[in-house]
C-alpha cells in the first residue's frame, strides 16, 4: 500500500510577523496551550493571529493575552470567545526562569509562532528585548547589503 500524501492545503503554522522586526530574541521556549475543542478546529483551519499577542506571568502561571482565534464556523452556542486569555503550559523551572528575566525589566515574553506537534498545539514563546528605531534601521541596512552581495555573486557566476 502506498503511503498517504500530506495535504498541502493543510495548516502548517501561524507566525508572529512583527516579533522579529520589533524585538531582538534572546531565548526561546516551547509551550503547550490550554484550548477548547472549537479553538483547535479554528487553528487547524488557519484562522488565528498572534501578531499583537503577549504573555504575562501571573500567580506563578503564564497567560497568553490578545491572541485572536476566530470562532469556529460550524460551532454552536458553546463556541469560544475569540480574544479570551489562554494558559500556557511550561515546566516550573522554565516559568521561574522567565519570571526572573521579566522582573529585571526591559524584556518581554512574546509568542513567535503557533504550530501542531502531532495532535497538540504548541506555542513558541521568546524572551525578547525591544528594538529602538535605529536598531531597526541597522537591520534594514544589513539586509540591503546582503541582497546586493547575493546579486553581485549571481552576476559573477554567469
Amino acid at each position: 500500500m502506498a503511503a498517504k500524501k500530506k495535504d498541502s492545503e493543510r495548516f502548517t503554522e501561524i507566525r508572529n510577523s512583527k516579533a522579529l522586526r520589533d524585538y531582538s530574541v534572546d531565548e526561546r521556549f516551547e509551550a503547550g496551550i490550554q484550548l477548547r475543542g472549537t479553538e483547535v478546529k479554528s487553528i487547524r483551519a488557519g484562522k488565528a493571529q498572534i501578531n499583537d499577542a503577549f504573555a504575562r506571568v501571573e500567580k506563578g502561571e503564564i497567560w497568553l493575552h490578545n491572541a485572536h482565534i476566530e470562532q469556529y464556523a460550524f460551532g454552536n452556542i458553546n463556541n469560544h470567545d475569540a480574544k479570551r486569555i489562554r494558559k500556557l503550559l511550561l515546566h516550573r523551572r522554565h516559568i521561574d526562569k522567565i519570571q526572573v528575566a521579566l522582573s529585571t525589566g526591559g524584556r518581554a515574553l512574546v509568542p513567535l509562532r503557533m504550530y501542531f506537534r502531532d495532535a497538540l498545539v504548541k506555542v513558541e514563546v521568546a524572551l525578547a528585548t525591544g528594538k529602538k528605531l535605529y536598531d531597526r534601521r541597522d537591520d534594514l541596512k544589513k539586509r540591503v547589503v546582503l541582497r546586493e552581495v547575493d546579486q553581485a555573486m549571481k552576476q559573477h557566476r554567469r
